[in-house]
């Protein structure tokens, strides 16, 4: 059996050991880059957790895990550019440290860098395997357009946020364990269980992040605080905040989101206060326990070892600052 920090090496070591075609450098170094810049390595892990879960040889799916971590840095690269972010996980983006149409290009040649290592996944369950991924990866970018498309909306309702994030975010998560789990030979109940499980984790894993863009620490973080404020993003917080906040609140938040001339740090700090008036925080912690503890309950119904479902536990307590 194999722990978190055994799994986190093997996948590194696999993205290191990529080759890339030395004809045309300058389209690999980004992509190099921002394999290179570290990350928590949540979906590769996880979908080698699940093969754990049911067979003691993952090398089958290590390239598949590979994949999925590639093409997740391609959406993060894509969407730094959509969201003129500088800074990803403490470092530069791609499109900051080079420019954007570097930074389109390398990201683009991930998705097919990924696609072929989905090509080396065991044959019996290939097809399986590369629809799971590819449903996903549709998922992920219809997920990006609502994102996009919710940032232009007055209003975005609670379960519209949710169906966007489940979609921008938690349907990799679910399909990086239901592909390690069907490597693994599961059958089709314990996989999707684990898809289910995956789903839940990753919304609460997403509602998380958005309580860190406000009150978290930039440092540990790795990303600048307050960017889902300065760009009207409809997460959780402001939803909850437009549904609770009335007369000169209300008026308050709506002029801070129409504002076209702002200083970025003052509306950071304006709209900070509104959540904290409204206790927004807390609600939106109690959303985020809820669909954590319902990915546990459907853990438990996995027919796995519990010694190797321990270590699942306890990757997935870790991502949301809980002890399991």
């Amino acid at each position: 059996m194999y722990n978190h920090s055994e799994l986190k090496e093997i996948v590194d070591k696999a993205l290191v050991n990529l080759s890339c075609s030395i004809e045309a450098e300058k389209l690999f170094e980004p992509v190099r880059y921002i394999l290179s810049v570290g990350g928590k390595r949540l979906r590769p892990v996880m979908a080698l957790m699940a093969c754990n879960l049911f067979s003691d040889k993952i090398d089958d799916a290590v390239m598949p895990a590979a994949g999925i971590e590639i093409f997740h840095n391609f959406t993060l690269v894509h969407d730094d550019i959509m969201d003129n972010a500088p800074v990803r996980r403490s470092f530069p983006t791609v499109h900051s440290k080079w420019d954007v149409n570097q930074a389109i290009l390398s990201g683009d040649v991930m998705a097919f860098i990924a696609n072929d290592c989905f090509l080396q996944a065991p044959s019996p369950s290939f097809l399986k395997v590369f629809r799971v991924f590819n449903n996903a990866a549709v998922e992920v970018c219809t997920g990006q357009q609502l994102d996009m498309d919710y940032e232009k909306a007055a209003i975005v309702s609670h379960d519209e946020y949710l169906r966007m994030i489940e979609m921008k975010t938690a349907a990799l998560v679910a399909a990086s364990l239901k592909i390690g789990a069907i490597i693994g030979g599961s059958d089709d109940r314990d996989s999707d269980l684990l898809y289910d499980f995956g789903r839940n984790l990753g919304l609460a894993f997403q509602i998380q992040d958005d309580m860190l863009d406000i009150w978290g620490n930039s440092a540990l973080f790795g990303k600048t605080r307050g960017g889902d404020i300065v760009a009207n993003k409809k997460t959780f917080p402001l939803i909850k905040a437009f549904e609770l906040a009335e007369g000169e609140t209300l008026k308050q938040l709506q002029n801070e989101l129409a504002a076209r001339d702002f200083d970025p740090e003052r509306k950071v700090k304006t709209v900070t206060e509104i959540y904290n008036q409204l206790k927004v925080r807390e609600k939106t912690e109690i959303l985020a326990n809820g669909y954590y503890d319902q990915a546990f309950s459907l853990l438990r119904k996995v027919s796995a070892d519990e010694k190797r479902k321990q270590e699942m536990e306890t990757l997935a307590a870790s991502l949301i600052g809980r002890e399991k």
